[in-house]
């Protein structure tokens, strides 16, 4: 059966891509704003590595959800596979050219710039390819944390600078974990589907009650934490205009909150819509860093 080129792309799951790109272009504006020299064109190749590696991931992902019975006629998935838009020969095939994609990408960037990227490139993919087993058993949560976090975050430092700037970690308190955000509503929403399919993901195992206020704490900690490190001077105090985004956040809790003990109609689309938040947060963030150092308010 042949597809359009639409539907290979709605494959690979491209609205959650920010999740991934963001963190990486959010770090390049700070290290820009801390005076570092920025390599963009490094960091843009870094980007559409990173693209690469999430969109096989969420291919790969897909497969082994559908095979699992996570992904199943009654559940909020991607439906290409459940509906038998797509075969799973034709999806894993899709996985190993975008893997392969991604690996040949990864290997230019190691020798334009060095060992340190090959280290973090290495973990990055085996964490993608594990991802689904490490999921079920409730170590998602770390994987994301890792991947659209620490990793890329401190790796970009090191592609776009010549050095690791451990201090970008300040920053990935907040980018983090509104991106963990976005797997954890899911996971909470998911929970008796996910218990059917006999896998274990963190909200199983702390309840709904204790899986809505993780959900609510990493909306809102992220906001607080950047008001913190502003005031300390770890991040221009320009970086306050992220606060722009926290009415989104305020409107995610407000509707998880609300329907906590229901059927969660209305939460279907929190994991879109917590995506769409981190973009909204790490958009403002970058704005702000590049403000800050045009305006001359370097902080480092």
């Amino acid at each position: 059966m042949k597809h359009s080129v639409k539907s290979w792309v709605l494959a690979t799951r491209p609205w959650s891509f920010p999740a991934s790109a963001m963190p990486v272009i959010v770090t390049m504006a700070w290290a820009w704003s801390a005076g570092y020299d920025v390599r963009w064109w490094l960091g843009l190749l870094a980007v559409v590595t990173i693209v690469f590696v999430h969109a096989a991931g969420n291919v790969w992902s897909d497969i082994a959800d559908y095979r699992k019975g996570v992904d199943a006629p009654d559940v909020c998935c991607t439906r290409l596979l459940v509906d038998g838009i797509f075969t799973v020969h034709e999806f894993r095939r899709l996985s190993v050219l975008l893997n392969c994609i991604a690996a040949c990408l990864g290997l230019l960037t190691v020798w334009l710039t060095g060992w340190v990227t090959l280290c973090v490139g290495i973990i990055g993919m085996l964490l993608s390819l594990c991802y689904p087993r490490l999921k079920y058993m409730a170590l998602g949560d770390m994987v994301i944390l890792l991947c659209y976090g620490f990793l890329p975050m401190v790796g970009t430092t090191y592609i776009v600078t010549g050095q690791v700037l451990w201090e970008v970690l300040y920053l990935t308190v907040s980018v983090g974990l509104i991106t963990l955000a976005i797997l954890h509503v899911n996971n909470v929403r998911d929970i008796a589907t996910d218990r059917r399919a006999a896998i274990l993901t963190v909200p199983m195992i702390t309840g709904v009650r204790v899986g809505v206020w993780m959900y609510v704490f990493e909306l809102l900690f992220p906001f607080l934490w950047l008001v913190v490190i502003a005031i300390l001077g770890k991040v221009p105090i320009w970086a306050l205009v992220a606060l722009l985004a926290l009415p989104i956040a305020i409107s995610n809790v407000h509707t998880i909150l609300a329907e906590r003990n229901t059927k969660w109609e209305k939460s279907m689309m929190l994991d879109e819509k917590t995506a769409q938040l981190q973009l909204a947060f790490s958009v403002l963030l970058t704005i702000s860093m590049v403000t800050a150092h045009c305006l001359g308010n370097s902080f480092a």
